[in-house]
This record gives C-alpha cells, structure tokens and sequence, in this order.
C-alpha cells in the first residue's frame, strides 16, 4: 500500500503549459526536458545508433581531436601549397554564379591584387568565365574567416599537430571593417594587402624562424581563463601572441618591426586566424574513422551551410545558410546583411566560439544578448556533444571542459542546433563588415548527413 499511500508526483514533459498550470494550483512538479527529434531522422537514427563500430569509433574520433596538439611553425606563401591558378575560399564548393555579394567582392579584391585584372568589371568577366579555378578552403588543408578568399601571393600561417602530424594553412587577419574577407576591394584594402605581402608576411616568417614552434593550444587555454572565447573574442589570445612573437619580431626584421608589433598590436582579432587553423588540424586528426557520426567540419560561403562527418570522408551535406541576428555598426540594419559566410566556424567544431561563450562575458555586447545567454548557450552544447575538451576549461562552470565533438545523432535526437557567433559581412559586394551576432546553421546539413551515414550501415 506504500506507494498509493505515498504523496503525488507529478513528472512533466515537453511544453511547458501542463507545469505551469499545476505550479499555479501549487501542485509540485518534477519538469524534464525533451524535444521530438528532428523530422523525417527515426528510421534513420534508429538504424545509426544500431551500428556496432559507432560508440569505439565515436570515442576514438572525440579523443583525436582532444588530444591535438597544434603549434605554429611557421608562416609561408599560398603558392607554395595551392595548385596553379587556383583561389581557394571558405565553405563547401561555390561557383560565381552562386556567390553571394562578399564572396563576389572578396574573388574581385583578389584578382586586382594579384594583377590578374584590369579592374573590376574585368576581373568579375573573367572569374564569371573560369579563368580562376574555385577551390574549398577545406579541401586544401586550409581555412579561411568570412569569404576565406586565398591568392597566390598571400602569406599563411601554417600550424603542424605535433601528435598526430597534420598540417593546416590560414591566412594572416586583416583587422576589421572594409577588409578583403568581408568582401571589401577598395583602394585602402588592396593597400593593406601589399604591406602584407611586402612586409608582414616576410617579417613573421623570418620571426617564426628565430622563435621555433609556438604551442597554440597552451595559448588558447590561458586565453580562455582571460576572457576569450576564441572566434568572436580573441584580445587576450592576441596579446599572449604578441608576448611570444615580439623580441623576435625586433630581431628578425629591425627596419619593420614597429610597423608590425603596431599592427598586431591594433588588432584584436590577429589570432583568429592561428586559432582557426589549430582548430582546423585537431577536427583533421579525427578524420575518416568508419562508423563514427562525430561532426568535423562546419563552414559557411555564405550561400550554403555545409558540414562534414568523420565516418563519411570529404563529403559535404549542405542547407541554405541563414542570415545571422545581433548587433548591426554605425546605419547598418538587418537589411544589409549577407547570408552567414566563413570557415570559423572551425572554432566550434573543436570546442571554442559560441560553444565556448560562458568563458567569455564581455562577448554579449559584441553579438547581443545578456551574460547569462552565454552560459546558457555553453551547457545547451554538452547536450550535443561527446565529450570535454581537457585542456580548453571554462573558469565560470568550476572549471569544466568545453564542450566539444558534435554528434549529429544527438543533433537529430535533441532537435539542438549548435550555436554559432560570426561577423556579419554586408550583402553588397565591396561592403565590408556590418555588424556581428548568432545565427542558427540548417538542420537539413545534420538530417543529410545522418540518412547518410545510415545508408553506410
């Protein structure tokens, strides 16, 4: 008789209408959370989460990517790791026709610097009848922020995993405002990008040399602990940068040394772009392990949103991208902006950026929304993940690892879609950036990648 006898308890599930209603009568409650899983993924999840191989091989692609260990070793010329006429850019496979209107501008801006061009109508006849081979940025062991647009002649950052012994390229970061990769091609960006093939590349190469490898992954774990998160923020992780790179910087290039220590020095995002390819070699190393369903990729071009799995090889599963919502510069409004464009969003996909925003306060007055939006956005993402990152750790949650390892059957069982914070590129070709927020990828990307890797079972 115990249990009849015993005091109600009411467990309630899904809206949130029932609990309201009985806490009003002051009836105690018991709220789970739940949500149906994505549309049209039962057969298919069903089927997945059946497969023998996918838990050891889940454990081991989360365990790749956690125990990378990315260190900066040098900086070089595009040309020496792209093919011949070749510009590479952020996102799954785009053509001109397709491009949106930074990703126009950013192909412009690069055919001018080149001299591939005459000027712009030229270089968009010319771009629009081929005559430039469009490559993914990711298919090239490389990534890209924003249009991720890469030219022969730039100078990229390129980061070795000293465990596993991948290599990943990224270019050097402009600053912010009317730059290349916000689809910016005016006079003022392609005076920047001569200085920086002319002085800032050479000078940080003849750096890297003098300094030997730099442990990225050391400087973004102290960098989380100051503040960062690592795509949106990155003023702490520049500064730690800055401190490795300066007293070699002074030796290896005297006659140019304060031009570039007051470069680096005036851009808070100059480690972005290190950042994204540590990012990008750790996602690497955990690459094509059949069976596993862990997310490697996400990347945007700012038409499509694409990502890729690690037991599906180089395959992209695609949605439209969405248009992010935040915070807009200066008369900018949400009528200027782009469709979500870049390959940072590498930085989620190992842990960092929006999936790492409890650990950074101040980033809410830069993409919108209130502290506690942030926390609440890091601990939505341990619903979706497989595990914690050991080294990246968040002060705020006691110290707890970030969440990272994007399993897309947990994608399609929760119906969570990861979090994101980006810039905000304007619609317009020769725009430049116009605000920065968050912005929610496709589920279709995830559903597409689910059904096949059912299909593989």
């Amino acid at each position: 008789m115990g249990p009849l006898t015993a005091p109600s308890r009411v467990i309630t599930v899904g809206a949130g209408l029932l609990d309201e209603a009985l806490a009003a009568q002051a009836v105690p409650t018991t709220p789970v959370t739940w949500r149906p899983p994505l549309e049209a993924t039962a057969e298919a999840l069903a089927k997945v989460l059946a497969d023998a191989r996918r838990q050891a091989a889940n454990e081991l692609a989360a365990h790749r990517l956690t125990s990378a260990r990315p260190y900066l070793v040098g900086v070089r010329r595009a040309a020496e790791v792209l093919p011949e006429g070749t510009f590479l850019h952020a996102g799954p496979p785009i053509t001109w026709e397709r491009a949106s209107g930074p990703m126009r501008g950013a192909l412009i801006g690069a055919m001018l610097f080149e001299g591939l061009a005459t000027g712009e109508h030229d270089a968009e006849r010319r771009l629009a009848a081929g005559e430039i081979a469009l490559r993914p940025c990711h298919e090239h062991a490389a990534v890209g922020p924003m249009a991720g647009v890469v030219s022969p002649s730039m100078w990229l950052f390129e980061v070795r995993d000293e465990e596993h012994g991948g290599t990943a390229y990224c270019s050097l970061n402009e600053g912010l405002g009317k730059v290349l990769r916000y689809g910016a091609y005016g006079p003022e960006v392609l005076d920047r990008l001569r200085w920086m093939d002319e002085v800032l590349g050479p000078a940080l190469a003849a750096t890297l040399e003098l300094t030997g490898p730099i442990d990225l992954r050391s400087l973004i774990a102290q960098a989380l602990q100051m503040g960062d998160e690592l795509h949106n923020r990155n003023r702490a992780a520049t500064s730690l940068l800055l401190r490795e790179l300066a007293p070699a910087v002074v030796e290896a290039a005297p006659g140019s040394a304060a031009q570039v220590l007051r470069f680096i020095n005036g851009n808070d995002h100059f480690f972005l772009n290190a950042g994204m390819a540590a990012a990008k070699v750790s996602t690497d190393a955990a690459r094509d392990i059949p069976g596993s369903s862990m997310v490697v990729a996400m990347a945007r071009n700012g038409t499509d949103f694409g990502v890729q799995v690690s037991g599906l090889g180089g395959r992209w599963f695609t949605g439209p991208a969405g248009v992010p919502d935040g915070l807009f510069l200066g008369s900018y409004g949400p009528e200027d902006a782009n469709a979500d464009i870049g390959d940072s969003t590498i930085t989620e996909t190992s842990g960092l950026g929006g999936f790492a925003m409890a650990a950074s306060p101040a980033i809410v007055r830069f993409v919108g929304g209130e502290v506690a939006d942030a926390v609440r956005a890091t601990r939505s993402m341990y619903e979706i993940t497989l595990a914690e990152h050991p080294a990246y750790q968040i002060p705020g949650l006691g110290f707890r690892g970030t969440p990272v390892g994007i399993d897309v059957t947990l994608v399609a069982r929760t119906g969570l879609l990861p979090v994101v914070n980006t810039g905000i590129a304007g619609r317009v070709a020769g725009t430049g950036q116009v605000g920065a927020g968050l912005v929610k990828p496709p589920a279709e990307a995830f559903v597409s990648a689910l059904l096949a890797l059912a299909d593989a079972v």
